[in-house]
C-alpha cells in the first residue's frame, strides 16, 4: 500500500493547482473499514461490530470564486470532474466514483447545508473493490471538506447518514449506516458496537496484545450492488410476512415456526441476519474479555452462515479462510467480510501468531486457487470526526 500523509497529499495539490502555495491549501481524510462480524445485518436495524483501519481517503482542497466543484481523482488517471452546485446532479457513466461525490452534494443540499465552490485533489491508500469501505470513506471525507470549507459544524451521525443517503438514493446501492458510521466514529484500539436500529454506539477495546490481518483474495468483488441490492429485498419480503419493516422486529422462534410458509430463500436469508445478531454480541463480550476460543467460534459460524444461508462467499474465500483457520489452530478468529462476491477476508489473532498466517497464506493460497492475494496488516484507529 501507498504511504500518504497531509503533507504528501498538500504537496500533489500544489503541483496539480500550481497557482497555490501549501499554506493555503486544506486537507481532510477519513478511513476506510473493516467489519469483525455483522454482515448484511445493518440494513435489517441489527447489530455490527466494524473497526476503523488505518487506510483513508484524503481531500485537499482551496476555495473558487464561483460555484464549481473542480475536483481530480489522482487514483483514476488523474481524472478531472467539473461539478456545478447549482445544477441538478445527473449520473456520470464515465467517472463512476464522481457519483459518490455527486450524491454526497445532493444531500447536503436536501439538508439546507451552505455550500461554496472549490478545487479539489482526491487520492487514498483504501484497496478500491476490496469490501473495505472506500465509497463511504470518500463520502465522509467529502462531507468533511464541503462543511470545512464553509466553516460549518456538523454531528457525525448526520454526516453518516447523508452519506448512506448518496449511495441509496443516488448511487443506487441500498447499503446500511455502518461503514459510514463507522469511518466517522471510529476509535483507536477498538472495535466499535453498532445498534442500526437507534444508531447507538458501544466501543469494545481490542486487546493490546491482539492484532489484524486483511487479506484481500485476489477476487474482485462482481455483480455486488445488484445482489446486494436482492438480499436485501429478499430480506424486506421476509420481514414484511410478519407485517414487520425489519428483521429485527421478529425472533427466531417466530422465524422457525413460520418455515413452511416462507420461500426457501426468504428463510434462509432471515435465518442468517437473526443468527448474525447474536453472534455479534457474543463476539462483543469476547472481544471485551480477551476471550478468543469464543471469538474464533462465532467468526466461524457467521462464515459459515454466509455461505450457506446468504450465498455470498466464493470458493477461493472459502479455501483462504479455511488455510487461516488451520494455520491459526484455535488461536485466530478469521471470516470473510465485507458484501460478499470476491474480496477480502479479516483475520484477528494474538500479535505472535500472525506471522504463521501470512506464511500459511502465501504457502498455500496460490496453489490452491490460483489466486493472488494481498496481506494487509491493519490497526484500529479514530474515524474522520472521532479524531
Amino acid at each position: 500500500m501507498k504511504t500518504l500523509s497531509e503533507d504528501i497529499v498538500k504537496k500533489q495539490f500544489a503541483e496539480i493547482f500550481s497557482s497555490y502555495s501549501t499554506d493555503s491549501i486544506q486537507v481532510v481524510k477519513a478511513p476506510g473499514r473493516v467489519n469483525l462480524i455483522g454482515e448484511h445485518t445493518d440494513y435489517n436495524d441489527g447489530f455490527v461490530l466494524p473497526i476503523a483501519i488505518n487506510y483513508y481517503t484524503y481531500i485537499a482542497f482551496t476555495p473558487r470564486t464561483n460555484r464549481e466543484l473542480h475536483i481530480i481523482a489522482k487514483d483514476f488517471n488523474h481524472a478531472l470532474v467539473i461539478i456545478n452546485i447549482d445544477e441538478p446532479m445527473q449520473l456520470d457513466p464515465d467517472n463512476g466514483w464522481s457519483n459518490y461525490i455527486r450524491g454526497v452534494i445532493q444531500e447536503m443540499l436536501k439538508k439546507d447545508f451552505t455550500l461554496a465552490g472549490g478545487n479539489f485533489l482526491i487520492t487514498g491508500n483504501v484497496p478500491i473493490g476490496a469490501g473495505l469501505s472506500s465509497s463511504a470513506s470518500l463520502e465522509i471525507a467529502m462531507i468533511r471538506a464541503m462543511t470545512q470549507l464553509t466553516n460549518q459544524a456538523i454531528n457525525p451521525i448526520q454526516a453518516a447518514v447523508m452519506g448512506q443517503a448518496a449511495e441509496n438514493n443516488f448511487v443506487g446501492c441500498n447499503c446500511g449506516i455502518m461503514d459510514q458510521l463507522i469511518s466517522a466514529l471510529g476509535q483507536d484500539n477498538s472495535a466499535l458496537l453498532i445498534d442500526c436500529e437507534n444508531l447507538t454506539t458501544h466501543t469494545v477495546s481490542i486487546p493490546a496484545h491482539w492484532e489484524l490481518l486483511i487479506v484481500h483474495s485476489g477476487v474482485k468483488r462482481g455483480l455486488v450492488d445488484s445482489e446486494y441490492n436482492q438480499r436485501r429485498q429478499q430480506c424486506e419480503n421476509a420481514a414484511a410476512h410478519f407485517g414487520k419493516a425489519t428483521l429485527r422486529e421478529i425472533n427466531l422462534e417466530q422465524l422457525f415456526a413460520a418455515e413452511a410458509e416462507l420461500d426457501v430463500l426468504s428463510f434462509r436469508r432471515a435465518r442468517h441476519v437473526l443468527t448474525e445478531n447474536a453472534r455479534t454480541l457474543l463476539a462483543a463480550d469476547a472481544l471485551t474479555t480477551g476471550d478468543m476460543p469464543a471469538l474464533a467460534k462465532v467468526m466461524a459460524a457467521s462464515h459459515l452462515s454466509m455461505r450457506n444461508d446468504f450465498n455470498i462467499t466464493t470458493p477461493s474465500i472459502d479455501t483462504l479462510v479455511d488455510i487461516l483457520a488451520t494455520a491459526g489452530d484455535g488461536q485466530v478468529g478469521v471470516r470473510m467480510t465485507g458484501g460478499g462476491f470476491g474480496g477480502c477476508v479479516v483475520a484477528i489473532a494474538p500479535s505472535n501468531i500472525i506471522p504463521q498466517l501470512m506464511q500459511a497464506v502465501e504457502q498455500h493460497y496460490q496453489v490452491n486457487t490460483g489466486c493472488i492475494a494481498t496481506l494487509i496488516p491493519a490497526k484500529a484507529i479514530a474515524g474522520a470526526f472521532a479524531q
